[in-house]
């Protein structure tokens, strides 16, 4: 067998010099040795991106609940927008309307008033059967008493005063959910003991003017305690509100390194297309585990409110309202990850992928001729797109992914919206590009005599 030799190494500057001549033997040796080091070499580098790819998926649902905390503890019109439809909500309302409804009306002293009605009709010299009845007034005296200030409370709970009054307040109260979360002390929200409480606060105060000025004077008497509702009772508060202080920390960077992570485990895998598959796919799952986690606290919530203390529908539309931008913000990112798993799906060389993009690329092509036959040529503009397919698919994508960055708080409809005008635009470069027509005669690397 021939002397053979290995491969100079690039960048080496021995080209003058004389190489090592290897027998057949040494040189299989060589290359066993070298094909050895590069399995170690793309194993390694697979099991670096699998613990980038692991470490990714268990941050990724903390991420999204720490920066839910985060921005509705320091946006105070994403506060205001989380807790103003509260004041609208017909089961809270009903909440309010018989809270305060039944303290007007223990203020009353109806039992006074019946004893002093009886004494009038005796001193009158009414009939005895009528005094001795007349006591009975005492029960639809209560209802009637109660079904005009039940009317009347009811108009201003059902009010755009009462709306603005609590919109004020919250506002005043940035930090109620923060202090709902971690037991921080604050002016709408408090977190005591095992218990959650709603402060209406100013809300009660313009509740009872109106009362007052209804004629209804007992109503200045409503004492403080009976402003708060409560909206969570259970022994676990504290280890919930323990994690809440964790995620509130890292609300700021936990995001970030959750996404510095996974572009890591995407360009540290050798196959980085199959590695953003798994990465999009990863999230995704996680994201629905989220979501099944939300309604499974939300069933541990409404279990831990005692109808007595507020009724399932207020408790439900309380708890829906706090987290619905949370799932609204978990639902985006699924959007998202889905989006992205079926781009790099799209991107390979399975069967359905190759067969999904020959099918555009003979629409875009077929498109781009019927312009060309129709005069319109796109000439070195769009010659130069055919050549740069990849540059300009990248462009464009990465356009749509800054887009979505920069959205404040983007939805499912606001990625609908991006993916469709970055087909779009894609769809509009590839009609283009083959809209170029063929090159000028004589041109470089054209068909035609070749130039001196």
């Amino acid at each position: 067998m021939a002397p053979k030799t290995p491969p100079e190494p690039p960048g080496s500057g021995r080209d003058g010099e004389s190489h090592v001549v290897l027998s057949g033997e040494e040189y299989d040796r060589y290359e066993r040795l070298r094909k050895t080091a590069a399995v170690r070499h793309r194993r390694l580098r697979y099991a670096g991106a699998s613990v980038l790819l692991v470490l990714t998926l268990l941050l990724a649902p903390l991420a999204v609940v720490a920066a839910w905390v985060d921005n509705t503890v320091t946006d105070t019109d994403r506060y205001v927008q989380t807790v103003a439809p509260l004041a609208s909500e017909p089961a809270v309302q009903n909440v309010v309307t018989d809270r305060l409804t039944n303290r007007v009306v223990s203020e009353l002293d109806i039992d006074a008033v019946t004893a002093a009605l009886s004494k009038a009709l005796a001193d009158s010299g009414a009939p005895p059967a009528v005094v001795d009845h007349s006591s009975a007034l005492d029960g639809p005296l209560r209802a009637a008493v109660t079904n005009v200030v039940h009317r009347v409370v009811h108009r201003v709970v059902t009010s755009d005063a009462f709306d603005q009054a609590w919109t004020a307040a919250n506002r005043r109260a940035q930090t109620a959910v923060v202090g709902m979360l971690t037991g921080e002390k604050n002016t709408a929200l408090r977190a005591q003991g095992n218990t959650v409480t709603l402060d209406l606060g100013t809300v009660v105060d313009q509740v009872k003017q109106r009362l007052v000025d209804q004629g209804f004077a007992k109503a200045s008497a409503i004492p403080a305690p009976d402003r708060q509702i409560t909206l969570f009772k259970t022994d676990k508060l504290s280890k919930a509100q323990n994690l809440m202080r964790l995620l509130d920390i890292m609300g700021a960077w936990l995001p970030v390194l959750t996404l510095v992570l996974a572009a890591l485990a995407v360009w540290a895998a050798p196959a980085h297309r199959v590695m953003l598959l798994a990465t999009a796919a990863g999230i995704g799952v996680m994201m629905i585990v989220l979501l099944i986690a939300l309604a499974v606290v939300r069933r541990v919530y409404l279990d831990s409110v005692p109808p007595a203390t507020l009724p399932p529908d207020a408790a439900a539309v309380v708890f829906d309202t706090f987290v619905r931008f949370l799932r609204s913000s978990t639902r985006t990112l699924l959007v998202i990850a889905v989006v992205t798993a079926l781009a790099a799906f799209l991107y390979g060389p399975s069967r359905v992928a190759t067969g999904v993009r020959s099918l555009a690329g003979r629409g875009t092509g077929a498109a781009g001729r019927a312009l060309e036959d129709a005069g319109m040529h796109t000439g070195a503009t769009g010659r130069w797109l055919d050549s740069h397919r990849s540059w300009t698919t990248g462009v464009v994508i990465g356009g749509g992914a800054l887009a979505l960055l920069l959205w404040n708080y983007p939805t499912v409809g606001a990625v609908a919206l991006v993916l469709v005008l970055v087909l779009v635009v894609l769809a509009v470069l590839a009609v283009l590009a083959s809209a170029a027509g063929r090159p000028p005669r004589g041109a470089a690397g054209a068909p035609g005599r070749a130039g001196p």
